[in-house]
Order: structure tokens, then C-alpha cells, then sequence
């Protein structure tokens, strides 16, 4: 990373990049783009080859298959083996990136994390007008699964920190342990390692024709078994490549490792991808032995859990009006099609895929109070409700695709007026996800602070419609 990288920023990627591949598995030919996003967005792949240009969130509970990688599937669509992808955007500081990709598995590549990161590199790292918020934990949490041998534990820290350990009962591979002091070391010490398998298990996925985007630079090949005349003409028959052999330290003669450690190294990349499937930046220090892609994303899910739990979202929002707002009210008018006297938010202050907050100047010059309670000025309900629907509309239409869109009232419930808005109020409008949007119904709720007292709250749903 640049020593001038803010970590305490959100990032995107600089400009649109392309890359061109076969998935490991599917053996088919993807084209894949990172596209910058907006602060918020989080990380988000689109299958643009399918009908409607699905959208799957990177998120754990869209995760339905581990066995050969790590796959997430939504809205009717999937994308296999998004670890590597993943690990190389969080290594590089990215927060929000649309990833644009025209079948159903990412590239393999070399299987490392490397091209992805040259590619962020050559795009550029954006910093964007967002704080990032980091998420840290006040206890260890484990995850033990006894039939597998994994242990996983994360415990508190002022910093984002891996160990991994590996023992797979393999004299070739032996123990080995690799760690990440720091996301900075990741492209250097990281990226670079690539993805192994052991012989016994390369021939099981070649007989039942399940690595079919496979060559000889993306895998490193542990022979744990003994390797007869036969077996090596299948695997120089596979590998197009005559002179396969077995090297001194027990692995295939198909490429060089990179470092002595490199396979431990390759589970530590692993965990920093499947990790990103939590959805929130996080500062912990994570030890992981013998772990593997199915005890990551439970292990994400875990963590992910406890910080829903026990993050304050409900809390009352903290306004600094000297901090630089993430949306302007020249920004807000781009994005919403309200304008003076109907514009009903003044700035945004807060965002990220699953709330945002707005703040509102409430001045005896609104056009309302002319006819609304005159001698007495207060601001009409109805309003809070309308600054809300505001506020919510540019969360929404953040977290979608890149296009000009309208958000439309469904539905309102439990809307509750606690405190009048006078003349002078600063109304500080919070909005947060109910639940995930899906095709395009929007569920949230929302309150509506003036200081530290709370004025009004409501369910809202609402419907997000493209623009025709």
C-alpha cells in the first residue's frame, strides 16, 4: 500500500480494469472488470452475461458451497471461487467495487491473488470522502470443529492480524505456520502464494472431470502418494508437458514455490477472502489451525454475528458539523430528483451498505411554517416522514448498479411522533437496512434525532424503479 493510504478512509478502485481467465473448475473463459462504487457499496459481483444483470453481495449468508472454493449465490445467480478476488481487494484497502464478470466462476489465473492486485495497482486505489468504520471485538470467539480438526479464534486487537497453521499429516508438507502483522505486508508476503492440492486428491477431481480449468501454473501439486510410470502419463497427458517428475522435497515438477512456506501461506490468503464475506471492516487478531474454505465462512459468520449483536447502531448519532459531510447537498440533488422547497436533507454525514444518517437544518424560513401552526411553528409529521424516505432513497440507490433511479413509498408502519420540530432544530435522520434489498423492495427503519433526544420513528418500505 502507499504510505499515503488513509486506512481510516473508504477506498475504491481508480477506474474501471479488466482481466481475462479460466475458472479452475467450470474450465470457462470469464472476462472480469472492477468498476469504482460509491462509499457504502461494499463489494458486490454482477453476472452481466444473465438475463437482468443479477447482482450477489459478498456476504456469508449468500454462501452455498465450499467444497472446491467458496461460492455465493443470490437473485437467481452465483460466482464460484471468489476468495482469491476477495483477498486481493481487501489486501489493497478497497471497500466498495462492483465486480463485473460474464460466467459463473472467477479466473484462476496463476491461483494466487497476485494478477488481481496487479490490476488494482494498475487502476489505482482511490480514497473517497467517506470514513471507514472498523468494527473490533471485546472478547475471543471460537470456532472448534472436531471432525475436521480446525480451531479458529479471534481475539481482540488495535490491528487486523493473521497466524495460520497447517498439518495435514503430510511429510512433504510437514507443520508449517505463516503470518500477517499487518494488511500492508499482504500484497508482498501474501498475494503472491499460490493455491495446493495433494496428488490423491488432483487425481479424484481429474477422474470425475471437476478441475477443468486447470494447467500447470496454478496449483502446486504436494505427491503425498507413490507415483507410478502410469499416473505420471496421465498427469504429462493433462498438463501437456513431457518431463513430469517428482522433485527431492515431494512436489510435482510443474512449477517452483515461491516461498518454502508457500502452502501455509495460501490458507492465510484464503482466510483473508473468506473473511471479507463479513461485510464489515474489522480489527482482531485471528489464529486459525489446519483451517480450510467450509470453517472460514462459519467462522465469518460467527464473527459477523456477534458484531450485529453487539454494535450500537441504535445509538444516538454523533454530528460533528467541522468533519466534511460524504454527500453535499449539490451531491444529494444528483442523486435524488427532489429540489427546493421539497429537498428535505441538507447533507450526508454517515453510509455504508446497511445505514446511512442526514442531517436536516430546520430554519423558520421553510416555506411550511408560513401555514403550519402560524404563531407557533411546528414541523408537520408528515415531512419527518418525507426527509426520511429522502435520506433512505440514497442508501438504496447507492447500494444498486450504477444508473439513475426513483424510490416510491410502499408502505409505512409504527410511525411514532415523539417530539415536536421547532425553528432552530438540527435533525439528525438515521435510516437502517430491516432486511437486504431484493429486487428492489426496500425494508428499513427509521429515526429522527434532534441532539440526543429522539423525535420521531417509523417502518418504512419502499421500491427502488430504474429510471426508463
Amino acid at each position: 500500500m502507499d504510505s499515503k493510504f488513509n486506512p481510516d478512509k473508504q477506498h475504491t478502485v481508480g477506474a474501471p480494469i479488466s482481466i481475462s481467465g479460466t475458472g479452475l473448475h467450470t474450465g470457462v473463459k470469464v472476462d472480469m472488470t472492477f468498476t469504482p462504487a460509491s462509499p457504502g457499496f461494499g463489494l458486490q459481483f454482477q453476472r452481466i452475461d444473465l438475463p437482468g444483470q443479477p447482482v450477489i453481495k459478498a456476504d456469508c449468508d449468500l454462501v452455498t458451497d465450499t467444497s472446491r472454493g467458496t461460492t455465493i449465490e443470490d437473485n437467481g445467480a452465483k460466482v464460484s471461487t471468489v476468495e482469491h478476488v476477495l483477498a486481493a481487494l481487501v489486501g489493497m484497502g478497497i471497500d466498495n467495487c462492483l465486480i463485473e464478470i460474464n460466467g459463473p466462476e472467477t479466473p484462476i489465473m496463476d491461483g494466487s491473488s497476485q494478477p488481481f492486485v496487479e490490476m488494482i495497482e494498475e487502476a489505482g486505489v482511490q480514497e473517497q470522502p467517506a470514513a471507514k468504520a472498523w468494527y473490533s471485538i471485546d472478547e475471543n470467539i471460537h470456532l472448534y470443529d472436531d471432525h475436521k480438526r480446525v480451531e479458529m479464534v479471534a481475539m481482540p486487537s488495535l490491528d487486523y492480524q493473521i497466524t495460520t497453521l497447517i498439518d495435514f499429516n503430510s511429510p512433504v508438507l510437514g507443520t508449517q505456520h505463516a503470518g500477517l502483522k499487518n494488511m500492508r505486508n499482504f500484497v508482498k508476503d501474501i498475494s503472491p502464494c499460490r493455491t495446493f492440492v495433494f496428488l490423491h486428491e488432483l487425481e479424484m477431481l481429474l477422474e470425475h472431470n471437476l478441475i477443468k480449468g486447470g494447467d500447470i501454473n496454478n496449483a502446486i501439486v504436494v505427491v503425498d502418494k507413490p507415483l507410478t510410470e502410469e499416473a505420471m502419463g496421465r498427469l504429462a497427458k493433462t498438463f501437456g508437458r513431457a518431463n513430469m517428475a517428482v522433485k527431492h522435497e515431494g512436489y510435482l515438477n510443474n512449477l517452483e514455490l515461491r516461498y518454502p512456506n508457500e502452502p501455509a501461506r495460501h490458507k492465510l490468503l484464503d482466510i483473508v477472502g473468506d473473511l471479507a464475506l463479513i461485510g464489515y471492516p474489522v480489527k482482531m487478531r485471528i489464529i486459525a489451525n489446519r483451517p480450510g474454505h467450509s470453517t472460514n465462512v462459519a467462522f465469518a459468520k460467527k464473527i459477523k454475528q456477534y458484531i450485529k449483536k453487539n454494535k450500537h447502531l441504535k445509538d444516538v448519532p454523533v454530528y460533528d458539523p467541522t468533519q466534511p459531510p460524504i454527500y453535499t447537498a449539490q451531491q444529494i440533488e444528483r442523486t435524488l430528483p427532489h429540489r427546493y422547497p421539497f429537498l428535505l436533507v441538507d447533507k450526508i454525514i454517515a453510509l455504508t451498505d446497511t445505514y446511512i444518517v442526514g442531517v436536516k437544518n430546520v430554519t423558520f424560513n421553510e416555506p411550511f411554517f408560513t401555514g403550519h401552526f402560524p404563531g407557533n411553528p411546528v414541523m408537520p409529521g408528515v415531512l419527518l416522514c418525507e426527509a426520511l424516505a429522502q435520506t433512505r432513497g440514497i442508501l438504496a440507490i447507492n447500494t444498486m448498479p450504477p444508473a439513475e433511479y426513483d424510490t416510491y413509498f410502499l408502505k409505512i408502519d409504527n410511525c411514532k411522533f415523539k417530539q415536536k420540530i421547532v425553528p432552530g432544530d438540527t435533525m439528525l435522520l438515521k435510516m437502517e437496512l430491516a432486511a437486504p434489498i431484493r429486487r428492489g423492495i426496500c425494508e428499513m427503519r427509521g429515526t429522527v434525532y434532534v441532539g440526543n433526544k429522539l423525535c420521531a420513528e417509523a417502518d418504512m418500505v419502499a421500491q427502488v424503479v430504474k429510471r426508463g
